[in-house]
């Protein structure tokens, strides 16, 4: 059995490449050997949001507090809230974040395949967060 206590990782900015706006990033578990699974918590300001992305393996995502958008390439735009879960499948082009006025916290659960966890691709655009 192994304990990760609250807080046993830094808190981190979520880098500009990868995100619009303000996000916090808490990491929660990280795979070692032979366990590929990962999972962060991940704070949206409002209006804040992901690139668009990609997970060679998947990704779901469990929303614990705020209202949230949600879109997959050529999808509706989809508003999510507590207690949402949103599966992406391998390979699904998409991404998410906080409403416009009210801010979202979500936690990451995704897998890592031969090092890699995720391909960050273009941001969102207004027009496409607005939509």
């Amino acid at each position: 059995m192994e304990i990760f206590r609250a807080g046993h990782k830094p808190s981190m900015k979520g880098p500009t490449d990868w995100f619009t706006g303000t996000v916090r990033v808490d990491p929660l578990f990280n795979p070692a050997a032979p366990d590929r699974v990962q999972g962060a918590t991940v704070t949206f300001e409002p209006g804040a949001r992901t690139a668009w992305h990609t997970h060679p393996l998947g990704q779901t995502i469990v929303v614990t507090s705020g209202i949230g958008r949600v879109q997959r390439w050529g999808g509706a735009l989809e508003e999510i809230r507590p207690g949402d879960v949103v599966f992406f499948a391998p390979g699904e082009k998409h991404w998410h974040g906080a409403a416009p006025a009210t801010a979202m916290t979500h936690i990451a659960i995704q897998e890592v395949e031969n090092g890699k966890v995720v391909d960050w691709l273009e941001q969102v655009s207004d027009q496409q967060y607005g939509a």
